[in-house]
């Protein structure tokens, strides 16, 4: 069992920066691809970014490609997403999730667990 859980969620200017934390519980945290969603008001959830076990591999949807950055540390049990040059359309609770298979994964049923999200509001 895992349990994550979203920090660093708040209200930015466009243009702005945060970053994001999920702390991951459990003793073999290096041994689930992570990935981190997000989900507009009246919209699905949607793909942000995922990384393999190990961090070495990382993928980014079109839309924050080149101004998002996925990482973990697997010594402190967290992934973090990095994320600059926000615009009003990142808003959404984003949400990250955990799957205990390999590689990078796009898809929100392959993954096993999920945090209660964090609220990001961009404003223009």
């Amino acid at each position: 069992q895992v349990q994550l859980v979203e920090s660093g969620g708040g209200l930015v200017q466009a243009g702005g920066s945060l970053r994001l934390s999920c702390a991951a519980s459990g003793r073999t945290f290096s041994r689930y691809a992570m990935g981190w969603f997000r989900q507009a008001p009246g919209k699905e959830r949607e793909f942000v970014s995922a990384i393999s076990w190990s961090g070495g591999t990382t993928y980014y949807a079109d839309s924050v490609k080149g101004r998002f950055t996925i990482s973990r540390d697997n010594a402190k049990n967290t992934v973090y997403l990095q994320m600059n040059s926000l615009k009003p359309e990142d808003t959404a609770v984003y949400y990250c999730a955990a799957s205990r298979l390999r590689g990078v994964l796009t898809t929100t049923p392959v993954y096993d667990y999920w945090g209660q999200g964090t609220q990001v509001t961009v404003s223009s």
